[in-house]
């Protein structure tokens, strides 16, 4: 069986967007989390002169962004026994795979956090990004574990780790946000900055005030 992943990006956004039960949420959910965890290991080997241990961290990220893609697989394969058996086994291999997801995402989001934090400031923006990634990653993969839990009666705790994964990555990404937040209103203090109305009370997750609208 070919992957959707064995095709140009447009094909896949066809594929998720076609009237098939798969790729469906959990794929979506892991193929943004092998997004967040590219941006980390870019943003890593970028700051590879100012961050200590910056090539261990890209090398973990590559490994974290190859499962999480193998996940997206697994997750259609899951999905199609859920059709096709509709048993309590079934919904549990549907609820392991985006916990798993989930799991990876809070592991991403804390990577990106620390670059953001003590990376190469020119990848800052690539750090944060692939932090909210990881984290959007964490919590709809928590919810579709959520949603297997209940519908297969099976044991909650598989939803209270999913749900401390994604409480974890939002926590990550709030942070790095607020990193880049700090360092945007630090810019604004420079005149070239100010003159371009560039941060008027914005930024990461932040709305704009009435000086920006």
């Amino acid at each position: 069986m070919s992957s959707p992943l064995d095709q140009p990006v447009r094909g896949f956004l066809d594929e998720l967007a076609a009237r098939t039960p798969t790729p469906g949420g959990g794929g979506a959910a892991a193929v943004t989390g092998a997004l967040a965890a590219g941006l980390v290991a870019m943003a890593a080997r970028f700051s590879a002169a100012r961050l200590p241990g910056a090539g261990d961290l890209a090398d973990q990220a590559d490994e974290l962004r190859r499962r999480v893609t193998d996940l997206t697989d697994l997750d259609a394969h899951a999905y199609q026994s859920v059709l096709e058996l509709r048993t309590r086994e079934a919904l549990h291999g549907a609820a392991v795979v985006p916990l798993e997801i989930a799991e990876i995402g809070a592991r991403v989001a804390a990577m990106a956090a620390r670059l953001a934090e003590a990376g190469n400031p020119n990848l800052r923006g690539d750090a944060v990004t692939g932090a909210l990634l990881a984290a959007a990653s964490a919590r709809s993969a928590a919810c579709l574990v959520d949603i297997n839990v209940g519908l297969g009666g099976l044991d909650p705790g598989l939803s209270r780790r999913a749900g401390r994964a994604a409480a974890d990555a939002d926590r990550a990404a709030s942070r790095a946000a607020g990193r880049a937040t700090t360092s945007a209103e630090r810019a604004g203090q420079q005149p070239l900055f100010r003159a371009l109305g560039v941060v008027d009370g914005t930024g990461c997750g932040r709305p704009a005030g009435p000086a920006a609208a």
